[in-house]
């Protein structure tokens, strides 16, 4: 394995950590003033976009773009520039939900479909949304979709309700990729997936929703009630049936390119942390002379770099292999990320105080959004099981097994240890 960038993603990172210097973070503050005042987006946006499409740095998650896309080695450190601040990816297209909804109409979509959807998208004049969760059911078991789809003469009928809907809340949401399964099947033989324009009659955004008082300011997150909406036949996402595999080419890269930009949110946390401690005393002293400000420094340093390493590998696995062959490596970091970024935000979070916890500061958003991440794209528990599916079986019996010492217990033996 080689994590070394090769020259043209080194020029790229080069060229990024030079664009986010000069124009992304000193335009925050102003950023956040914007969406504070009831914006949706800033008004600068569009020619901070446009400077990031003449230097190059646009659309550089789709690896099957010759002319900009990297692939998932390469784009790694550029997602984690980006992830440093909410809003950054969407200044080169590279922003979730519509990233992974370009790779998979890269991947699945009809030269109509590509015309009509994926095209005005590559050029950053068209948003969507990603419907797969449901409030009425346990959606970590994908059996359990609820929404059901029926063939007309037309097309297709889609009656039920999502949400949790990845950008669906943003007045610029021109469709949906909706997930859901046909009336005539069974469980997951069913599941398919339509694009559904956002202005379809029947279509109707019952709230926006947020997750532990934290909002998704970049792509706000939508409940949305599916009332005998009625969509072409064209707008059928590779065939029925193949719901789960159209799903499944988007949560991959998906999940990937989400602990990417954790990576770079934590390293937000640490600088804020190392200037917190550097400044502020108690009982006479900086809090950085404390043993314990230096372990929580320190500790999330390691964690920070060990969750890197892991990226880098799956980022590496899924260049080499594609996302079937590289499914364990996804989970891995699926479920070591989120839980490094939690870490390091409560440690930040106990570092500052009751700043910490204040509006002042991005602490109090990150930890939500960590916790978060520990549930869309596939909760904790579902990554351990895919984990464990993946380990080898049991080879020869535990009494067999030539790393037990000779006497050892048999089968059976052990139990609680008493002292008597």
């Amino acid at each position: 394995m080689d994590f070394d960038l090769t020259p043209r993603a080194r020029e790229h990172a080069e060229k990024m950590e030079g664009f986010f210097a000069d124009h992304i973070l000193p335009r925050n503050r102003e950023w956040r003033a914007a969406l504070d005042s009831g914006a949706h987006d800033a008004p600068f946006m569009p020619d901070l976009q446009a400077r990031a499409r003449a230097a190059g740095l646009w659309n550089l998650g789709l690896p099957h773009l010759p002319a900009h896309g990297l692939g998932n080695l390469d784009f790694a450190p550029l997602a984690e520039i980006m992830g440093r601040l909410v809003w950054a990816p969407q200044v080169f297209n590279c922003h979730a939900p519509d990233l992974p909804n370009m790779i998979t109409l890269d991947a699945v979509a009809t030269p109509a479909q590509r015309q009509r959807w994926l095209e005005p998208m590559l050029e950053g004049r068209l948003r969507s949304g990603f419907a797969m969760t449901e409030p009425a059911v346990a959606s970590a078991d994908a059996r359990n979709i609820a929404l059901r789809i029926d063939r007309t003469a037309r097309g297709y009928l889609l009656n039920g309700r999502k949400w949790y809907v990845s950008g669906g809340a943003h007045p610029a949401c021109a469709f949906l990729i909706v997930i859901g399964a046909m009336s005539d099947a069974g469980p997951r033989a069913g599941h398919t997936a339509v694009i559904v324009p956002m202005d379809t009659a029947g279509l109707r955004i019952c709230r926006r929703l947020d997750f532990l008082a934290w909002s998704e300011p970049a792509a706000p997150i939508a409940e949305i009630d599916f009332t005998d909406v009625e969509v072409p036949a064209e707008n059928l996402l590779r065939a029925e049936g193949e719901g789960f595999a159209v799903a499944q080419t988007r949560l991959g890269p998906a999940r990937v390119h989400h602990a990417m930009r954790a990576i770079g949110l934590a390293e937000v946390v640490v600088s804020l942390m190392r200037a917190r401690a550097a400044e502020r005393a108690s009982f006479g002293r900086v809090l950085q002379d404390y043993d314990t400000v230096q372990g929580w420094i320190a500790h999330s340093r390691a964690e920070i770099e060990q969750a890197r390493l892991i990226v880098q590998r799956c980022a590496w696995a899924l260049d080499r292999d594609g996302h079937r062959a590289a499914q364990r490596d996804v989970s891995i970091v699926k479920l070591l990320v989120p839980e490094m970024l939690q870490r390091i935000a409560d440690r930040a979070i106990q570092l500052f105080g009751a700043m910490g916890g204040s509006a002042d500061t991005p602490l109090g958003a990150i930890h939500s959004w960590a916790r978060a991440f520990r549930v869309f794209d596939g909760p904790d528990e579902v990554h351990l099981r895919q984990i464990f599916r993946q380990e080898p079986a049991a080879t020869e019996a535990l009494a067999d097994n030539p790393y037990l010492h000779p006497g050892a217990a048999p089968l059976g033996g052990g139990g609680s240890i008493g002292t008597g």
